[in-house]
């Protein structure tokens, strides 16, 4: 009998290559993180692959250069989301770099933690600028093209703090929960164009912005989550990358959580 090494089977998923061959693909805030992670999956799967970052700009042509390792064309584009002229004016310039875009990963995103008694309207609006209003200015330049052409896959990534809360989080919280909403109520609107839209809701994952919690908050929540760790930034764009795939054709106004078992 064969003996399965568990861990191998975790850190070694099964190869997606190929399945995106010849897609179009825009990734908001894809120099780092999550967002670097599903820019290489992407490529991995044989799609295109546009990144939007605003202030990372080596970090983001890093990461182009290992996309075209390989072997698909990628390209990066400064932009502040939150400006609607700015975000327009990427994705314009993006379909004559692309041709088009097929596939949008609503990836951007930041916080600015502090209980909210003590939060000031300027967090609250930075917060909901990016995270929020971003994807509005996003998603209502690329979408009309999407439902032209008969096909499209939106992915918003929201986060397990916008189905539970999260103390010093009211912010963030509430882009994230307000993604999920707004994934829900667009996937109503544009199933029958021929177009998906889900989300995926990923719980603590091995990035920067835990990087900054503290060690004590860490463990904290290592034990509490049931599979006893964090989550890498490579499972999360796994499932980004199925729910961008020809897999998920069924699949729409749907959240998927990534997040070990912390939230059920």
């Amino acid at each position: 009998m064969t003996v399965v090494n568990q861990t191998q089977v975790e850190q070694e998923p099964a190869s997606v290559t190929g399945v995106l061959k010849d897609k179009k693909v825009l990734i908001t805030g894809g120099s780092r993180g999550i967002g670097r992670a599903t820019v290489l999956a992407m490529a991995e799967a044989g799609a295109d692959v546009s990144i939007n970052y605003q202030t990372s700009a080596s970090a983001a042509e890093d990461v182009c250069s290992q996309a075209r390792h390989l072997g698909v064309f990628a390209k990066a584009y400064q932009a502040n989301i939150s400006h609607q002229e700015e975000a327009e004016a990427m994705v314009e310039t993006i379909l004559k770099d692309f041709g088009r875009i097929d596939i949008l990963v609503n990836n951007a995103g930041i916080t600015r933690d502090k209980s909210f008694i003590k939060m000031t309207k300027a967090m609250w609006d930075e917060v909901l600028g990016v995270n929020l209003t971003g994807p509005f200015n996003i998603t209502h330049a690329v979408l009309p093209g999407m439902v032209e052409a008969g096909w499209g896959r939106i992915i918003n990534i929201a986060s397990i703090v916008g189905q539970t809360g999260n103390f010093g989080q009211a912010n963030y919280a509430v882009t994230k929960g307000g993604l999920i909403a707004f994934t829900m109520t667009l996937a109503r609107e544009v199933a029958r164009k021929g177009v998906t839209v889900n989300a995926v809701a990923p719980g603590f994952i091995e990035t920067d912005m835990t990087k900054d919690m503290p060690a004590v908050a860490l463990e904290a929540v290592k034990a509490t989550t049931p599979v006893g760790r964090l989550g890498r930034p490579e499972e999360v764009a796994a499932a980004i990358v199925f729910l961008a795939s020809p897999l998920s054709s069924y699949i729409t106004g749907q959240v998927l959580p990534v997040n070990g078992g912390l939230y059920m």
